[in-house]
């Protein structure tokens, strides 16, 4: 008996042996993955960064309208909305360009917008402004002209926020009068409404296909299977912001490749996430270096300078 009992007790040895062997290899494992994760991040910081999605708003409401969005989505914010934030935040990753922008929910907003917006470019030479535009504007051509003359580079829309689906009659003015001028950078997908679906933004496209558009979240936040169906792989770019802290890496791997490693663009959502996390959530894909610099900086670089501005 006694054995028998060393047998057994030698065999469990060598369990608990292998056992420990995995679990350190796991770790070991999980460990490289982290360290090259920050060594690749720290490679950004050299290259220069283009944040093609990122929030600003005037002091005196940024806390208010943080608040807002973060209860609309259920999530914590992790910044104020203001410059000097987003800035701040963006310099740990050694952002060089930041698209900044905010939305008019009312028609009466849409020049103080556009002002603002304005002046917080002309405050600092890193951020590029994108306008607003509102479909119950009644002069639209005036208005798409005066952000033109600003220097405004494109146009953000949010069609939840500003009350509007994409492919409505109301906004078809919209459309013809930023066609060829500037691009619109569009809020994509919403898990309670349809009235940012790419299923309705592709309708859009057939019937101005000059207009540019950068589809944000990867064409569609919590609508990705539409996104695939109707999007992907269509003349427009897709942006990464808000999407990678949900979807899982295969199948955010499977849009960009299947879009098009040239037509997608690096984006944030500050203050929404923090760029170091989505840094991380970015790095953390299977692309390589030359497809992460292409959608980090050159991607952009090059659809800003379609509309007149070099990097």
């Amino acid at each position: 008996m006694g054995e028998m009992f060393k047998a057994q007790r030698k065999g469990c040895d060598r369990f608990e042996k292998k056992r420990v062997e995995k679990l350190l290899a796991c770790r070991r494992i999980i460990f490289e993955f982290n360290i090259n994760t920050k060594l690749k991040v720290k490679a950004m910081r050299k290259l220069g960064i283009i944040d093609f999605h990122a929030h600003i708003f005037p002091e005196k409401i940024a806390d208010k309208a943080v608040e807002s969005i973060g209860a609309y989505y259920g999530v914590k914010m992790v910044g104020r909305g203001t410059v000097e934030g987003l800035i701040e935040s963006g310099k740990k990753i050694g952002v060089e360009k930041y698209i900044v922008h905010s939305t008019a929910t009312k028609v009466e907003q849409v020049k103080s917008i556009n002002d603002f917006i304005y002046d917080a470019v002309a405050s600092t030479d890193c951020l590029i402004g994108f306008g607003t535009l509102h479909p119950d504007l009644e002069d639209l051509d005036a208005e798409v002209e005066r952000i033109i003359s600003m220097g405004l580079k494109g146009i953000k829309l949010h069609p939840e926020f500003q009350d509007f689906f994409i492919d409505g009659t109301d906004m078809m003015p919209v459309y013809k009068a930023v066609e060829g001028k500037l691009p619109i950078l569009m809020h994509m997908g919403d898990e309670n409404k349809t009235s940012s679906s790419p299923g309705r933004l592709a309708k859009v496209l057939d019937r101005f296909p000059k207009l540019t558009v950068i589809a944000a979240h990867l064409g569609g936040y919590e609508m990705w299977d539409e996104a695939i169906d109707c999007l992907v792989g269509s003349d427009i770019y897709l942006d990464t912001s808000s999407s990678l802290f949900k979807l899982d890496r295969d199948k955010a791997e499977r849009i960009i490749r299947g879009h098009g490693i040239h037509k997608v663009l690096f984006g944030t959502d500050y203050p929404m996430w923090s760029h170091e996390e989505e840094l991380e959530r970015f790095k953390s894909l299977s692309l390589s270096e030359y497809e992460q610099e292409l959608i980090l900086k050159e991607n952009a670089g090059k659809l800003l300078e379609v509309f007149g501005y070099v990097v």
